[in-house]
């Protein structure tokens, strides 16, 4: 069976944004979750119903969400210490936000995460991402978290990276988003192929990269906790 590849966007500023690629990386569909203003609930079910249509062709779907997966069940106890290439324990002043994927997506230089608090700490869009995810882990047997600012990073000045084919049609809302939610899809698509990796194994999710990490202290990979 072949797979589609839907990437979302979330945020509320704007509807969160989505694209559908297919496995060459062809546009097959795209637009915007609701209306500003949806409540989650209306919003979730849009998203569910574009699964159940892009699944209704005979394709298997697979999701990057760009939003954190679930939020803190307590603060992080562990931090990373850079110039020693170790993890140390938190100090009072600390939060404790972050989850192990963001710690490893940061430390590598890859983006800077904007740190997941607990539930109650979370912003909405956190929240809206944690309540797509809910959604669509039952609708499809792939539902990944991406990041797609370290997807560009990444990719950047890589001749080998892999060239998608989009349209415009639906992007005057919000270009960025669009681009985001595109290459969320194209992250999962590397991902399926065996071209990228997965970080973080604290058991609060894993972040996709489009490529394998060519070099991370072996410490940094593995959850002291």
């Amino acid at each position: 069976m072949a797979t589609l590849y839907l990437g979302i966007d979330v945020q509320l500023l704007r509807p969160p944004a989505w694209m559908a690629l297919d496995e060459s990386l062809i546009q097959v569909d795209s637009g915007w979750l609701g209306e500003v203003g949806d409540s989650f609930e209306t919003i979730c079910g849009e998203a569910v119903a574009v699964v159940e249509r892009l699944q209704q062709s005979g394709h298997e779907v697979h999701i990057g969400i760009d939003s954190p997966r679930c939020p803190l069940p307590s603060p992080r106890e562990w931090y990373w210490d850079g110039k020693k290439e170790d993890w140390r324990p938190r100090r009072p002043a600390e939060k404790g936000r972050g989850r192990h994927c963001e710690v490893i997506v940061r430390a590598l230089g890859l983006a800077n995460p904007q740190w997941t608090p607990s539930l109650e700490d979370s912003p909405d869009w956190m929240r809206l991402g944690y309540a797509l995810f809910d959604s669509l882990e039952p609708a499809s047997s792939a539902v990944h978290e991406v990041f797609p600012s370290a997807s560009y990073t990444m990719w950047q000045d890589d001749p080998k990276t892999p060239t998608m084919t989009i349209d415009v049609s639906q992007f005057q809302r919000g270009p960025k988003d669009m681009i985001d939610a595109a290459v969320a899809a194209m992250t999962v698509r590397e991902y399926d192929q065996e071209r990228g990796t997965a970080v973080g194994v604290d058991g609060l999710g894993s972040i996709l990269l489009p490529k394998p990490i060519l070099y991370a202290p072996a410490a940094l990979l593995e959850w002291p906790g």
